[in-house]
C-alpha cells in the first residue's frame, strides 16, 4: 500500500527522490532536465507536490505547476504541467506511478485547473505508457525543448477528473487526508 503525502517541494524526501529522477535522465539521456524548477511552483494554489511512502519509506513523487497560454502557443490558461513523476526502481510495477499521477490529476481538478500537460521522452517508454493507458493525447511542444526529436508531449482535459468522487481511487492507495 502506498500512503500519498502532499510535501513540499524542497522537503528533504522531495529532494531526494529528483535527485533520483535527475540521475535516471542522466543515463538515459546524457544530462540533468534542465526545465528551470522554482519550488514555490508547487505551493498552492498554483501548485502541488507529493510523496508516496510504504512503510515510511519516500518510494515516489510527482507534482503539477500551473502554466498559462501566454507563455507558449501550445498551453493553455487553466493547465497544470505535471513535473518530477518519479518512482523508485525497486517499487515499479505496482501501480505506484498511476496512483501518482491520478492524485495530481485530482488535486489539479480541484484547484481549478482545465488540462493536465506534460513532457517526456523517447528514452521513457514506461512514461508514455503510462500516459497513453491514462488517458492522455499528444499535443503541440512547450517549453525548453519544443524542438527536441526525443521529447514528446501530452495532454488531458480535467473534466471527468473533476466530477469523479473523492473516494475514487485506487484500493492500495491511502492519501495524507485519510488517515
Amino acid at each position: 500500500m502506498i500512503e500519498l503525502r502532499p510535501t513540499a517541494f524542497d522537503h528533504p524526501d522531495s529532494l531526494r527522490l529528483t535527485a533520483e529522477v535527475q540521475q535516471v535522465y542522466r543515463e538515459r539521456y546524457g544530462s540533468e532536465d534542465a526545465t528551470v524548477v522554482d519550488p514555490s511552483e508547487f505551493d498552492a494554489p498554483d501548485g502541488f507536490f507529493l510523496v508516496g511512502y510504504v512503510d515510511g519509506e519516500p518510494v515516489a513523487c510527482g507534482g503539477w505547476r500551473a502554466r498559462h497560454a501566454a507563455e507558449s502557443s501550445a498551453l493553455r490558461n487553466g493547465d497544470a504541467e505535471v513535473k518530477r513523476m518519479y518512482v523508485a526502481a525497486a517499487h515499479r510495477g505496482r501501480g505506484y506511478g498511476r496512483a501518482v499521477l491520478a492524485e495530481l490529476e485530482r488535486a489539479a481538478a480541484a484547484a481549478g485547473r482545465r488540462r493536465m500537460v506534460l513532457e517526456t521522452g523517447t528514452m521513457q517508454p514506461e512514461a508514455i505508457a503510462l500516459y497513453s493507458s491514462a488517458g492522455y493525447e499528444p499535443m503541440p511542444p512547450f517549453g525548453i525543448y519544443a524542438a527536441s526529436p526525443t521529447s514528446r508531449y501530452f495532454a488531458k482535459p480535467l473534466g471527468a477528473v473533476a466530477d469523479r468522487p473523492a473516494g475514487a481511487r485506487s484500493p492500495e492507495v491511502v492519501s495524507e487526508r485519510q488517515i
